[in-house]
This record gives C-alpha cells, sequence and structure tokens, in this order.
C-alpha cells in the first residue's frame, strides 16, 4: 500500500530524479513553456512554485537557496529578473497545465503543455479585450420615450403618428409607421386608394 507517500516517483531515482525536475524547471523558467508528459507536470509543478515563491524575496539567502536547486546561472538571472517581477503580485498558482489531444506514439503516454500563467499572451490579450469590455458603458434597450420626433435622412419622422395632407377635394389623413418617412407614407396611402 502507499499511504502518505505523496511524492511521485516517476520511476527513476532519487538523484535522477532531482536532476530531471532541476532540468525541468530551469528550461520552463528560461522557455515559459515545456511540453512533457502529465506525471511529469504535475511534479513539475510541485517543484518549482516553491522556487517561484523564494524569487519574489530578492536577498543574497532567496538566491542561494533557489541556485542550490536550479545550479543554472541562466536560469536563476531570468527568475529573478523577469518573471520575478511578472508574478510579483500574483499568491500563487504560477503555473497552469494544459492537456493535449494527442498521446505520444511510443508509449501512448498522456501528453501535456506546462507553462507559466503570467507569460502567455494569446490569453492574457484576451482577458484584456474582456476587461476592456466591460468597462464600456452599457446601453439601454428602451427607445428615448421623452424624444418627440426621430431624424431620417434630414426628416423628421414621428413614430405611428397620425399627418394631415392636404388635398383639394377633401382632408385626407395619413399614418405614419415608425421609421417611416412623411413622403413614403403619403406614397403608400395613395397607392391604397
Amino acid at each position: 500500500m502507499r499511504h502518505g507517500k505523496t511524492i511521485n516517483h516517476l520511476g527513476r531515482t532519487a538523484s535522477h530524479r532531482n536532476a530531471m525536475l532541476s532540468n525541468m524547471a530551469s528550461s520552463l523558467i528560461l522557455h515559459k513553456r515545456v511540453t512533457t508528459t502529465v506525471a511529469k507536470a504535475k511534479a513539475l509543478r510541485k517543484f518549482v512554485e516553491p522556487l517561484l515563491t523564494k524569487s519574489k524575496n530578492d536577498t543574497t539567502h532567496s538566491r542561494r537557496l533557489v541556485f542550490s536547486v536550479l545550479e543554472s546561472k541562466e536560469a536563476l538571472k531570468e527568475l529573478f529578473g523577469t518573471v520575478s517581477s511578472k508574478i510579483a503580485t500574483r499568491p500563487g498558482g504560477y503555473t497552469r497545465i494544459i492537456k493535449l489531444s494527442a498521446n505520444r506514439l511510443g508509449d501512448n503516454a498522456e501528453m501535456c503543455v506546462i507553462e507559466l500563467v503570467d507569460f502567455n499572451e494569446t490569453l492574457l490579450e484576451a482577458k484584456n479585450v474582456g476587461e476592456a469590455k466591460a468597462t464600456t458603458t452599457r446601453r439601454s434597450r428602451r427607445s428615448g420615450s421623452k424624444k418627440a420626433d426621430a431624424t431620417v435622412g434630414g426628416e423628421a419622422v414621428a413614430p405611428a403618428a397620425v399627418v394631415e395632407t392636404s388635398a383639394p377635394e377633401d382632408t385626407a389623413t395619413t399614418t405614419v409607421q415608425e421609421g417611416e418617412t412623411r413622403d413614403e407614407a403619403k406614397a403608400a396611402d395613395e397607392a391604397a386608394s
């Protein structure tokens, strides 16, 4: 039984597993996304998130702690430079695992992409567009009932109003429908009679 055994050994010895996770963490920090199996990505998430939290406090002690794990000067410089400034306000959850639809050809292993959340430009742009739409004013669907007339093509239109036309033989009335000009109403009335 595996009661209380929380670490996934990934079929490797401790030294091999630590070296692999260190290399994957360095690659994730340098390239911002890594394609790997789901099991390795979940193990990498538990491995790299404490390092990202330590990078928010830029002291010599935290740099030494992170370097003892990563053993890569380039990854350390990138982590304490650009990555820590981007994740400074995030309280946790720095990585995202996105499962891919296709499994690996050789052994049919489930594949995924693990990425740093604040560095996915397409999702950030979509989020910014959504925020921009949310800040615009909402328009009411109600028509302005206080407006007496609306203008269409330079002529005033009274919605569903009765307009008298001057006919020499008798007094005729013409009903103007909403969105219709007076000339169109006259033409429709003459065509009907």
